[in-house]
């Protein structure tokens, strides 16, 4: 129906040098000349330029130097140019992003850019050009000359950006071959890890020390961000974790105050079921009481065969609303999402700049961050929760997280909503604000906003098991310090347990002394009942419950679904007693398999291990890894570890969660802060920074954050100019 044009073979050319220009060579050589790059013994790049684009210029450097694939990779994926290097399987992540992301389009926005950005976005280009001139031995997979309209392909720093809502099957099944459409795909039966972040925010009148305080805890793919300083003599000194490639610190700190984002509920996303309708050889469709014609443009998507290059062109198609994405029901399924990259591209690097609430906010008013919460704490001792600021305004007779009728002319957007017609809450009288991607109405307990005050479409994220731990963690408390804020972030309480445990004894409880299955699950119980719920690397009963849970949670998440229930009521209340204690039995048969006893404690089974500097990391049990205490968030844990068992491994091993913790204390006159990361800060074996603070990082050990030149003193292993 929708012809998928031929595919063009050619030959395979090596990719080219990297390419210089007349001039390019000087210039960058006098930008390296203004920029000062220290090391410290933790390998992280403290930059200094004369000017803020002397800062980006050193600051995307010294991520090339730590991890030169990711920031390709990064930059490959937001071109669309993912199938140039890893073959036909990727042309649809490719043809994805190209309905969105165009280099002609992208080019004439960079010309209108203001000229403080254009300066930036030229800085950050020289930067990675300069790497790689001074590094001839780096061979780019795709990306042999970085252009500085590139940067505006990846403005906003979420792990998961608005355009990956669009589901990679549904794109294939619409535009591919009919032959090579997917088979639907059923939901997973096993639980997802949750995706996200954590963020605290403590007013002075709940601290000892009586300074704000900020947890900044996201939960990402590990290695998924750097960590760095960045300072400039305009004003610049912002400290914390940067998305690789990107010249902005995405979840961090000034000397002022200090930003944490947290994936949002909010519906920001829209898709409309088109009419369609065929007048001769023209595709029309119809809005309001008219029929438009549809748009229609060619895409072509290159990629990488055995035998040669090939080229896939597609037919796609427009309404006003957005590109065709998939078909349902008979109609075809629009697209609209937020696609203003200067905005957000400005709205990111000058968030890091400013210093008091006043001018955080008003920032705001660039309206251009759609996936992220925000938890903000500063030197003055206020708090706040910002929703994002790019929410449409639309009306709320429609139900958004379906597909609305794209001909009714009520489904319009209506510009978007400010601040105060947003959930916000700023200096709550609890003196607490919490987010962990869960609903705004308990951010800051009863002085939370109110989901009757605002649109349906505001949340769809509801309550978490982590958002209930917070709020266990923070309320009622005065007497908070950093150290106890760390405490607060890795508290071991897991309220899933707290809420499908007693139901599990009161089932085995129940259950005729007769049942064969009460002799095999005797001792289990016996456990779990004196269990208090709460992990350790040593606690038998956490791996116990988490073997469990996983066992019941693939048994019943289907019936659950279809109940329209959530999972974790499901398990409690929904499923029988016989259920419940064969999935006990089913799980220590399963423990007893793999360790040798289901009294196997967690820290044997959940690890932490980096044998490569690969982007899709590799795991084998014969290799040396390091216990982890902390569990999934799925389970009510704060301080994250999303793992599980691969090919041939019997342990489970994290690739997600806690991939950066730091507490910050904002004082009148200075800042402190402690912070740990995921491994470490080098994407090369054979660095001393590649893992050297994984221990830090299974032991909740945060190391001193150096923010203060005087605190670099007895603590610096490198200084040099980019280059040097």
């Amino acid at each position: 129906m929708h012809a998928l044009l031929f595919l063009l073979a050619t030959s395979v050319a090596p990719l080219p040098a990297h390419r210089v220009r007349d001039g390019d060579v000087a210039r960058w050589e006098r930008e390296a000349r203004s920029v000062t790059i220290t090391r410290d013994d933790w390998g992280i790049a403290h930059v200094h330029g004369r000017s803020d684009a002397d800062a980006v210029f050193g600051m995307i450097y010294a991520q090339a130097e730590d991890d030169f694939n990711r920031v390709e990779t990064n930059y490959i994926n937001a071109l669309g140019r993912l199938a140039e290097t890893e073959g036909e399987s990727a042309v649809w992540q490719d043809l994805r992003m190209k309905l969105f992301i165009s280099p002609d389009s992208m080019q004439v926005k960079y010309a209108a850019s203001p000229a403080w950005l254009r300066k930036l976005m030229d800085a950050w280009a020289d930067g990675l050009n300069y790497y790689l001139h001074t590094h001839p031995q780096v061979k780019p997979r795709v990306i042999t000359r970085f252009e500085p309209w590139m940067a505006l392909t990846f403005s906003e720093g979420s792990i998961g950006g608005d355009i990956e809502r669009v589901s990679l099957g549904a794109l294939q099944a619409f535009y591919g071959d009919s032959a090579a459409r997917p088979a639907p795909v059923e939901a997973s039966r096993t639980p997802n890890e949750p995706s996200g972040s954590n963020g605290f925010a403590i007013a002075p009148a709940n601290t000892v020390n009586h300074r704000a305080l900020l947890l900044i805890n996201p939960h990402t793919s590990f290695f998924f961000r750097a960590v760095l300083q960045a300072t400039s003599d305009e004003g610049l000194n912002a400290y914390g974790a940067v998305t690789w490639g990107q010249f902005f610190v995405y979840q961090g700190f000034n000397d002022r105050l200090g930003w944490m984002h947290t994936s949002t509920g909010a519906d920001v996303v829209d898709e409309y079921a088109e009419t369609i309708v065929r007048k001769g050889d023209r595709l029309y469709y119809r809005y309001g009481g008219a029929e438009r014609p549809l748009v229609t443009s060619r895409i072509s998507v290159p990629y990488r065969t055995p035998s040669g290059m090939a080229t896939r062109e597609f037919t796609v198609y427009r309404t006003l609303h957005g590109p065709i994405v998939r078909a349902a029901d008979g109609k075809w399924i629009s697209i609209r999402l937020m696609e203003r990259p200067v905005a957000a591209l400005s709205q990111s690097y000058l968030r890091t700049k400013v210093r008091t609430l006043a001018a955080y906010r008003k920032l705001m008013e660039y309206h251009a961050n759609s996936s992220n919460n925000t938890i903000y704490a500063d030197a003055d001792g206020n708090i706040a929760y910002f929703h994002p600021q790019f929410i449409p305004r639309r009306s709320d007779r429609f139900d958004w997280s379906r597909p609305v009728d794209g001909s009714d002319t009520a489904t319009d957007w209506h510009g978007v909503h400010g601040i105060e017609d947003s959930p916000h809450v700023v200096d709550p009288p609890n003196g607490w604000i919490q987010n962990t991607n869960d609903w705004p109405w308990s951010a800051a307990g009863p002085y939370s906003p109110k989901a009757k005050d605002f649109p349906r479409y505001m949340d769809d994220a509801g309550e978490s098991p982590r958002g209930l731990h917070a709020i266990r963690v923070l309320r009622g408390r005065k007497d908070f310090t950093p150290a106890r804020l760390r405490d607060a972030a890795f508290d071991s309480y897991l309220t899933a347990f707290a809420q499908l445990i007693p139901p599990l004894l009161q089932a085995y409880d129940s259950t005729p002394a007769s049942d064969p299955v009460r002799p095999q699950v005797a001792d289990q119980i016996a456990l779990l009942r004196d269990w208090d719920y709460r992990w350790s690397a040593n606690s038998v009963p956490t791996a116990l419950a988490v073997y469990w849970g996983q066992e019941l949670w693939s048994r019943t998440s289907a019936d659950a679904r279809k109940a329209g229930m959530s999972v974790y009521d499901y398990m409690a209340t929904r499923t029988t007693a016989e259920q419940k204690l064969r999935a006990l039995a089913a799980a220590s048969d399963r423990l007893t398999a793999d360790f040798g006893s289901w009294k196997t404690q967690w820290g044997e089974i959940n690890r932490f291990q980096r044998l490569t500097g690969d982007i899709v990391q590799q795991f084998s049990d014969a290799g040396p890894s390091i216990p982890v205490p902390f569990t999934s968030a799925q389970w009510g844990s704060l301080a994250s570890f999303g793992a599980r068992t691969y090919p041939g491994t019997k342990k489970m091993y994290g690739t997600s969660g806690n991939s950066f913790v730091a507490v910050v204390e904002f004082g009148k006159d200075s800042v402190r802060a402690k912070a740990v990361t995921a491994g470490g800060e080098g994407g090369d074996p054979a660095s001393p920074h590649f893992d050297d603070q994984a221990e830090r990082y299974s032991a909740l050990d945060l190391r001193d954050v150096y923010f203060y030149r005087g605190q670099l003193a007895g603590h610096t292993e490198r200084e040099y100019h980019p280059g040097g």
